[in-house]
């Protein structure tokens, strides 16, 4: 047989450590994901600066602001699953700033305002 060993079942000190491994990449989920959805939130947040959303959508700009905000405190806290919710919340209010403001920036000049609509 040589160099070749006979393969044995899995040792209980084996099974431990892969328990243990897959818990720890399984607690790494929420900060993973929480960055990930912050990322997002971050990237739409400036496309709404860009679109001049602060101005032309403020309800959705601020709601998408304070969302932020609150992600970032609950990733603080470590609380990941309410860090998400409020990270997904605000790229959605970012993304409805962005394209409200896209939406009244391309309006012909002579059309009257529309009075605005709360989602």
């Amino acid at each position: 047989m040589g160099a070749f060993r006979e393969m044995s079942a899995p040792s209980e000190k084996t099974w431990r450590w892969g328990w243990l491994a897959l818990a720890v990449m399984v607690s790494a989920c929420g900060p993973i994901q929480s960055t990930s959805y912050l990322m997002d939130a971050e990237n739409m947040l400036q496309a709404g600066r860009t679109a001049s959303a602060d101005k032309l959508a403020p309800y959705e700009w601020t709601a998408a602001n304070l969302y932020y905000v609150k992600s970032m405190e609950e990733v603080g806290y470590s609380d990941f699953e309410h860090a998400v919710d409020y990270a997904k919340k605000a790229a959605d209010f970012a993304t409805r700033a962005r394209d409200v403001a896209v939406k009244l920036a391309n309006r012909p000049a002579d059309e009257e305002p529309a009075a605005p609509v709360a989602p």
